[in-house]
């Protein structure tokens, strides 16, 4: 069975992860399973200990690379255990909010490498903004995230330090062949079922497109949505972000990575601004 995974860390987003996470869960009916990874390159493993130890050879100053790599190992070992704790926490926060099938996995080595590993078991991703690094940056992005936005081909649900239940969601829409995919996997999924949908179009109205924008609606009505359908003209970014202020949206969907205006608005630079200026979650889609 799919699961949906939640990354966890020491940052304020956490707790949001884990309340994300359980809203996935019951809408999909899938268990969770908490993900926490202890990097390579910050803590190392102690055949990497032992390898460093065994190549020092610098005569005086030998015992004080010994101490130093002893400190480090000390300090994975910390490293571990909090993680462990973080865990356990984490599982009792996500069963508390009615999930009964939690599990928890902790990996030391690459976030990116462990996800790809999982891909195939992932029904939903779900991370926070930003990680510990950036905590005390209410606007900065994680250093993982965009990386695994490009990698990942599975839906990653990304969070800001508070969640609540969406109560409704916009899709921003531009006729693509990737919008249309977003679209079926929406109409397709239960994640989202029994919520209104917005349908946002942002580009000059032409007849095509509203034709398009019409097509996107039958769709999604068919599908049991109730929708509602906007066309408005200016930059991506601003313009979705002023209409979910104006109609109080609480999750944002997107298709990432196709060959529209939505696709110059998500790769590169774009995704940054996408993710570091939204102030409600985001569900990207590939």
């Amino acid at each position: 069975m799919t699961k949906v995974i939640a990354c966890i860390d020491g940052s304020k987003a956490a707790t949001a992860v884990c309340d994300a996470a359980a809203w996935a869960s019951q809408q999909l009916n899938a268990p969770v399973q908490l993900l926490h990874v202890l990097d390579k390159t910050e803590y190392p493993t102690q055949e990497q200990h032992s390898n460093l130890s065994g190549n020092i050879g610098l005569g005086s100053r030998e015992n004080l690379l010994e101490e130093l790599v002893e400190l480090d190992e000390k300090r994975s070992k910390l490293a571990l255990e909090h993680g462990k704790h973080l865990l356990q926490d984490a599982k009792q926060r996500v069963e508390s909010d009615g999930v009964a099938d939690v599990s928890i996995h902790q990996r030391h080595g690459s976030l990116m490498e462990t996800l790809a590993e999982m891909e195939a078991d992932m029904r939903v991703l779900v991370m926070g903004r930003q990680g510990e690094a950036h905590d005390t940056e209410s606007h900065a992005i994680g250093s993982h995230l965009e990386n695994v936005v490009r990698t990942l081909h599975k839906p990653i649900l990304v969070v800001l330090p508070e969640f609540r239940a969406p109560q409704n969601f916009m899709l921003a829409y531009d006729g693509s062949t990737t919008a249309k995919k977003a679209l079926a996997k929406v109409a397709d999924s239960p994640l989202l079922k029994n919520l209104p949908c917005h349908l946002v179009m942002v580009a000059d109205n032409t007849p095509q497109l509203e034709a398009d924008l019409s097509d996107a609606a039958t769709l999604m009505r068919n599908a049991g949505f109730d929708v509602t359908t906007a066309m408005r003209s200016g930059s991506v970014q601003p313009t979705l972000q002023q209409y979910q202020q104006q109609n109080a949206i609480d999750l944002m969907v997107m298709g990432a990575y196709g060959h529209s205006r939505i696709r110059q608005f998500l790769v590169g630079s774009n995704t940054a601004k996408m993710v570091r200026l939204s102030d409600i979650p985001l569900l990207l889609l590939r």
